[in-house]
């Protein structure tokens, strides 16, 4: 199983930040120890569309779309899916901050799961690193490793 973490972000809209770039860069490592992760940068949603289109597999991939209308999960329910979606086979599993105005119809129709983070609006960097945190603890969690311990 690949995961990948996703932001739909205009250039213009892009600011840089150190401290959240580097730990959504210690978290795709941390995760790396697991499974392969990595992250991409699309500037419109209709680009991150055709590029899911594109991807490689005998089965699409598992695309979880973050949007406050989402499910929420504990930590313990999101390792439980995540622990499913690997031993089902799923190849690839996508997770996407999508534009802020918001997922369009057609990527809703498109999304596997929809993910809410809470009631809270997030900023794009702050939303993707603690997306990247959860899939790390969903992964220690998975594999017993003591991360999480149940708090």
């Amino acid at each position: 199983m690949r995961i990948v973490l996703i932001a739909i972000v205009p250039r213009r809209a892009r600011t840089k930040s150190e401290a959240t770039d580097r730990l959504l860069a210690d978290y795709i490592e941390r995760c790396g120890r697991y499974v392969p992760c990595d992250s991409q940068i699309f500037e419109q949603e209709a680009d991150f569309l055709e590029w899911l289109s594109k991807q490689p597999g005998r089965t699409p991939a598992y695309t979880i779309l973050l949007d406050s209308r989402g499910q929420q999960f504990s930590s313990e329910d999101f390792a439980a899916r995540f622990g499913a979606l690997r031993d089902g086979g799923s190849q690839r599993v996508v997770l996407a901050v999508g534009p802020a105005d918001g997922w369009s119809s057609a990527a809703l129709q498109r999304a596997s799961l929809l993910l809410s983070l809470g009631k809270m609006t997030l900023p794009h960097q702050l939303a993707r690193v603690v997306a990247a945190e959860q899939v790390y603890r969903a992964l220690t969690i998975l594999a017993g490793h003591p991360y999480h311990s149940g708090h």
